[in-house]
């Protein structure tokens, strides 16, 4: 027994003298397969609304206020999930929104905002980031949803309409520039343009 296991290691150790350069390429593609398969579940396994409310910071603060809105619950029954809106739809892009979600790692294991008073405290800071985000994005993943050129304007009031034909048709704003405070309550303003 011992003898095949180093007999095992050994080719291990030196595929080449051993194994043919069509079975390392094959062995590689199902290993780049595999490994691309388990990267995109655990992607698409971290879109979910179960894993955003996994832990408590999410579930007692900013989920509980989502569900107070029209994106929760709507005569048309679509529900926007968290992804839906904090994270963009295309891959280089959602790859580019992960990596800078990481940094809520950090603040889930130092407890940043692990109770309501200091989630309360850091709410401001962390509103405008993700209102950055989506000003320098131009509101795209509202657009994922909403589409300018399918709005019907005569379902709209007329301060609606008069926004949205001018400025968001010409392009000077975009959605987030109006609509903070569409899915989570505003942060205490005062000083805030």
């Amino acid at each position: 027994m011992i003898a095949i296991m180093k007999q095992y290691w050994t080719i291990l150790r030196r595929p080449s003298m051993h194994l043919s350069l069509g079975f390392l390429t094959i062995g590689a593609f199902i290993a780049g397969v595999i490994f691309w398969g388990g990267f995109n579940t655990a992607m698409e396994a971290t879109n979910t609304e179960k894993f955003c409310t996994g832990c408590h910071e999410m579930r007692d603060n900013v989920f509980q206020e989502l569900q107070n809105t029209i994106h929760y619950s709507n005569r048309s029954g679509v529900r926007a999930v968290c992804s839906n809106c904090h994270v963009p739809h295309n891959w280089t892009d959602k790859i580019a929104r992960k990596m800078q979600a990481s940094k809520e790692v950090w603040g889930k294991l130092f407890g940043t905002i692990d109770t309501r008073e200091k989630f309360e405290a850091h709410r401001l800071e962390l509103a405008s980031h993700e209102w950055a985000r989506l000003k320098a994005n131009n509101s795209l993943e509202c657009r994922n949803c909403h589409q300018f050129e399918s709005m019907d304007f005569t379902r709209q009031s007329k301060r609606a309409v008069e926004a949205h034909s001018t400025y968001l048709a010409k392009g000077e704003k975009t959605c987030i520039d109006c609509h903070k405070g569409i899915a989570h309550q505003l942060p205490d303003m005062a000083g805030v343009k």
